[in-house]
């Protein structure tokens, strides 16, 4: 039986990225967005490269429980298990916290880290009654480890989703559910060709990321043979959180 996963904010960039590598390593693939459009024109790429017996493709705003719970029943029956979750969904909100109000903090703090549990609870209750169990992975950012002015809410959105990762890792290892996080760094989706040699030269690596450093760090967090791995947050930024930077 062929393996499955979902992924989240599956409309472009990473989201996009991780659903054509996980149809390209096999498995069916159940995706999610709550933009339309570029939904749609995602899942048209997918189907005329992978087929549409391997896709499954619906519109969900993650904030909203209704829907999570909405689109976790669709996929389960579509392909009958669920072996991976990717909660890759989630956006910002650039404000001065003197003018950022609490129904804005709310819409961040509620689609990144409440739709993170929602999901991967729904996921979990599919998991756990399979005997290989499963795997989640929550898409954070190094933006909970470090930050730039304005951006109080996302920073605690993605803190709390590396929180939430050992959290859920504690309470799912009965079940042979392992949770992992992913921290991106700079990972540059869309106009690389336009990038400065002062962009390469920010990271140890020598170069900013792309959306396939990110799929193939979560490929290695569920491999079903890297079941020794659990709880971790996986920094993948070049090294830049590391580096120090001295003004002379």
């Amino acid at each position: 039986m062929k393996r499955t996963a979902v992924i989240t904010g599956a409309a472009g960039g990473i989201g996009a990225a991780l659903a054509e590598g996980y149809l390209r390593a096999g498995y069916q693939v159940s995706i999610t967005d709550k933009d339309a459009d570029r939904l749609e024109a995602v899942t048209q790429t997918l189907v005329l490269n992978y087929g549409k017996d391997q896709l499954y493709s619906a519109v969900a705003d993650l904030s909203s429980e209704t829907a999570i719970t909405a689109f976790m029943d669709a996929a389960a029956n579509r392909f009958n298990r669920m072996d991976v979750l990717i909660n890759n969904a989630g956006f910002g909100i650039t404000k001065s916290l003197f003018e950022l109000n609490v129904e804005e903090w709310d819409s961040v703090l509620n689609t990144n880290l409440r739709g993170a549990f929602l999901c991967g609870r729904e996921a979990a209750k599919r998991m756990k009654v399979q005997s290989e169990g499963g795997s989640i992975v929550h898409i954070a950012s190094t933006r909970a480890l470090m930050s730039e002015v304005n951006t109080e809410a996302y920073a605690a959105s993605k803190g709390g989703m590396v929180a939430l990762t050992h959290a859920m890792a504690a309470s799912l290892a009965p079940f042979k559910i392992r949770v992992n996080s992913v921290s991106p760094g700079w990972i540059e989706t869309r106009h690389y060709d336009e990038l400065r040699e002062q962009d390469h030269n920010q990271h140890w690596s020598g170069r900013v990321g792309r959306s396939e450093d990110i799929v193939r760090a979560c490929l290695y967090l569920t491999d079903v043979n890297n079941d020794f791995v659990n709880g971790t947050n996986l920094i993948v930024d070049g090294g830049m959180t590391h580096k120090m930077i001295y003004e002379e």
